[in-house]
């Protein structure tokens, strides 16, 4: 994986809107935000764009990412807010252009596939964190540990609350996201690739028996075959969550492989960012996870 420069005070965060409509007020509040980090701050007037619940139709919201993408003077591409419409998108990206111009992208929950794709299709690795509008009522370990990741200064996660689910240690490429996105992506030509991987899950607002459901689903593909290790994050608003690590003990058991819950990454309060298609070490003895 190729691994984009980090960013630095003054460098410019272009903003994409690949999924949903969004709130005007959360964006310009998520954008004051980034400014008070010191980045500048390129907005699109393309992104204003509606259809339906999206932000404009497929192409149009492709070609913003293309086009941020080729500008030399963007550092750094981040995603507006999540919902639905990313998967759309993917056969409209130019994957030349963004393999050619290597940059962070940055969004999670929708965007995950995306992420992935990215990751997949050119080999450079990404970031899973806030998206604009998130940082709108973000607390302050949310930015921090973002502008950290971005800026390069950020390598290792000590998980707070951890639940150990099977304990061990591991290493491999960190992948994941928005589970039901994943599952989602099953069956197409942008399925990813989990082999050699450490997987981290995450969701919102899906009942245990769903998740189960795509857990399941995904094993049967065979997404699962050759993972390192799972590492599950918060899983918000999800009926009957008392049954979600008992669901992960039993969909990966049989990969005799570490399985640590509780991360502070999602849709959660807490939103911790993560690199993505970079070497880490987990360990869940210590409850830890740093980038090599």
């Amino acid at each position: 994986m190729k691994r984009p420069a980090p960013l630095k005070p003054g460098s410019l965060l272009g903003v994409c809107a690949p999924s949903a409509r969004f709130d005007s007020q959360k964006l310009n509040m998520g954008i004051h935000v980034l400014k008070k980090m010191g980045f500048k701050v390129k907005v699109p007037e393309e992104i204003f764009k509606k259809k339906r619940y999206l932000a404009g139709d497929d192409v149009l919201r492709a070609n913003v990412i293309n086009q941020l993408f080729s500008d030399p003077d963007v550092d750094g591409v981040i995603c507006a807010r999540g919902g639905f419409g990313a998967m759309k998108i993917l056969d409209h990206l130019d994957w030349n252009t963004i393999k050619q111009n290597i940059k962070p992208f940055i969004g999670f929950s929708d965007n995950t596939a995306i992420l992935l794709s990215i990751m997949d299709k050119t080999g450079i690795s990404v970031i899973h964190g806030p998206n604009v509008v998130s940082f709108a009522n973000a607390p302050k370990q949310t930015i921090d540990s973002f502008y950290n990741t971005l800026t390069g200064l950020f390598d290792k996660i000590n998980v707070t609350n951890p639940q150990i689910i099977k304990p061990g240690r591991c290493s491999g490429v960190l992948r994941g996201g928005n589970l039901a996105t994943i599952s989602h992506l099953l069956g197409t030509k942008f399925q990813p690739d989990f082999k050699k991987a450490v997987l981290f899950l995450e969701d919102i607002g899906e009942p245990a028996y769903k998740i189960d459901r795509m857990l399941t689903q995904m094993k049967m593909a065979g997404l699962f075959e050759g993972i390192k290790g799972v590492i599950a994050g918060s899983f918000e608003n999800c009926d009957n969550d008392e049954y979600i690590e008992e669901i992960l003990s039993e969909i990966f058991d049989e990969y005799n492989i570490p399985v640590l819950s509780g991360l502070a990454s999602g849709h959660g309060r807490f939103n911790l960012s993560l690199g993505m298609g970079t070497h880490i070490k987990m360990d869940t003895i210590n409850s830890s996870i740093h980038w090599i």
